[in-house]
């Protein structure tokens, strides 16, 4: 099981140069995600339409790659606990809010909220992508079996930046 934001979604709809990989990574694990993901993948779709760069044709084939691909994943509908881990992160690390909460979803759940439809096993990895169009941040999330909670982070360089 992997955690994926939206960023990390949008190009498993619309054709991106991480396309291929985020495919392969796809197919290793189910993907978790939190419940708007889709909202926020759809408005890519439509953003990219209106600038014209998705015609008719791309717009309607990526909103049914979008519905097939959403009923695929596990959400995490659990918001009230993912916004106080929000808030926990926000007080103990630099980040913007969307990424803290974003990030809060991504963490196995705990004691104080069952908020992931899945419980967290001993040796789960999570992976959640946080992007500015130009790099992004991978962030890996592991729990250890005493329950230990570890995050990786990698800066990666879009090409061409």
């Amino acid at each position: 099981m992997r955690y994926w934001d939206a960023s990390a979604l949008v190009p498993l709809v619309l054709v991106e140069d991480t396309t291929a990989y985020l495919e392969r990574l796809a197919e290793q694990a189910t993907i978790v995600t939190w419940w708007l993901s889709d909202v926020e993948i759809a408005s890519a779709i439509e953003r990219r339409s209106r600038e014209g760069r998705l015609e008719s044709d791309g717009r309607t084939q990526a909103l049914s790659t979008l519905a097939a691909l959403a009923i695929t994943w596990t959400e995490i509908t659990g918001m009230s606990a993912v916004r106080e881990r929000a808030y926990r992160l926000l007080a103990t690390h630099a980040l913007r809010a969307t990424d803290a909460v974003q990030l809060a979803a991504a963490l196995p759940r705990t004691s104080s909220g069952a908020d992931l439809q899945r419980s967290a096993h001993s040796g789960q990895e999570r992976v959640g992508f946080a992007s500015d169009g130009y790099s992004a941040t991978v962030v890996r999330i592991t729990m250890s079996q005493s329950g230990t909670v570890t995050f990786r982070f990698q800066r990666c360089m879009r090409r061409g930046s």
